[in-house]
């Protein structure tokens, strides 16, 4: 391949991001010799002529692309032959919104690489969007709460936080946060708010992001198990504010005998959740948790509606869906949302929904690609492990079959379509292509 494109990304107004920025498409420029251009786009966060100065040139359109990057999925008619594309396609789960754009690949003799399926020999993720996407949910629920709050009377610091969006960078977001942070140590939290417990399900990259977040404020750990014991002992400072982590075995319990984790993950089957026995002691939950339909979930409706028919006034007040799987271990997230409009509100006992923060129920935040909200900060980062992965790339041949194309064993499990075909590890999408589904 001797070209290289950055398209320009059109799924919504609000993602900015891009695959590569100009420091490393200069770096990568340098070592390869390929040819680069960027797609002319009003909205990415980094300016054409940075790519210029680069060494890219600026394009219309993606023709003169034999390699084309982007983040998120492309629509099925922007589709050129012949052509390698690199993105988050969202088909290896048999996604029926994308089965068709799928397809099409396949009609084009086209090549699919998708970053999410770059992996080691142990299944890790090697191009990803790290932490951003803990970040950006962090910030967005804390602003949400803030004016939910005022709007109920309730006046707390947290009316001074601000989505995500409107920060330059994660790093200037959590100086204000801890501005905010001393601002709760002197003057503490209305009394009908305290203490104010944060929960955060799931330890990984996302949930660190949320944690470095929340860390900015005079938070004090505290073991999940400790809550009930705590809150029934009046020990918790009343104005404090508490994060607690969960981790698997705070989540679901054995239907019979002992928690044990790798038993759990191959088998959820034999497990249920135990995670409604935390819920009326939480103001705010945030799901980190990657979640499949055979796993059990964590929060369902009838949790809810017990906990609302148990109380007069619920602590719970808002759910940060990170991980935003619709239906799944959140199952009051019924659709997602976008940094517009990110936010509704339901009501457990009636299952109503509106759109908004206001009104009776659980403020739910279901945006789905909150690492879009910083983009200067989550671009540089993903940008930094995907170029290592390109002169591999630029450097295949792709004559032959993919077993002998020369490319690296990380980005041959990431190909799911090799010139028209599904590659084997690929081979059950079929089942998903049925021409009447897509």
């Amino acid at each position: 391949m001797q070209s290289v494109l950055i398209r320009a990304e059109d799924k919504n107004v609000w993602e900015r991001r891009a695959p590569l920025v100009p420091e490393d498409v200069q770096e990568l420029k340098s070592r390869t010799g390929a040819e680069m251009f960027v797609q002319r786009s009003e909205k990415r966060f980094f300016k054409e002529a940075a790519y210029e100065q680069a060494g890219a040139s600026v394009c219309d359109d993606m023709e003169p692309g034999d390699l084309i990057l982007g983040i998120k999925e492309i629509p099925r008619e922007k589709l050129l032959q012949g052509r390698t594309y690199c993105f988050f396609s969202h088909t290896i789960k048999g996604q029926a919104a994308n089965m068709s754009l799928l397809r099409q690949i396949m009609e084009d003799g086209s090549t699919l690489i998708d970053y999410e399926r770059i992996v080691d020999e142990k299944n890790r993720r090697l191009v990803y969007f790290g932490r951003y996407a803990g970040d950006a949910g962090a910030l967005d629920i804390l602003s949400l709460m803030g004016r939910r709050w005022e709007q109920q009377g309730l006046r707390t610091p947290f009316a001074q936080c601000r989505p995500a969006v409107e920060y330059s960078s994660v790093q200037e977001a959590r100086e204000h946060l801890q501005e905010v942070g001393r601002e709760i140590r002197e003057k503490g939290l209305p009394g009908e708010l305290g203490p104010l417990v944060i929960a955060v399900l799931g330890y990984g990259n996302v949930s660190s992001g949320a944690q470095q977040i929340f860390d900015c404020l005079p938070v004090q750990r505290i073991d999940p198990r400790e809550l009930q014991r705590l809150a029934e002992s009046k020990q918790l400072d009343p104005q404090g504010i508490y994060l607690s982590i969960f981790q698997e075995q705070d989540l679901v319990k054995p239907k019979q005998g002992d928690f044990l984790l790798q038993d759990y993950y191959e088998h959820p089957e034999r497990y249920e959740s135990c995670f409604q026995e935390f819920l009326p002691h939480i103001n705010i939950l945030v799901n980190a948790v990657y979640w499949e339909s055979r796993y059990p979930r964590f929060v369902t409706w009838e949790d809810l509606e017990r906990l609302f028919k148990s109380e007069a006034a619920p602590k719970l007040s808002g759910i940060a869906d990170i991980s935003c799987d619709v239906g799944g271990a959140i199952e009051c997230n019924v659709k997602t949302t976008d940094t517009g409009q990110p936010s509704y509100v339901v009501q457990p006992l009636t299952r109503e929904v509106h759109d908004g923060y206001a009104g009776e129920g659980i403020v739910v935040l279901a945006v789905d690609n909150l690492p879009a909200e910083v983009p200067n900060d989550s671009s540089r980062f993903f940008s930094e492990q995907l170029k290592g992965f390109l002169p591999s790339l630029l450097e295949a041949d792709f004559a032959g079959s993919l077993e002998d194309s020369g490319l690296c064993s990380e980005l041959q499990r990431a190909v799911i379509v090799y010139k028209g075909k599904l590659t084997p590890d690929y081979q059950y999408l079929e089942n998903f292509l049925d021409p009447k589904r897509v």
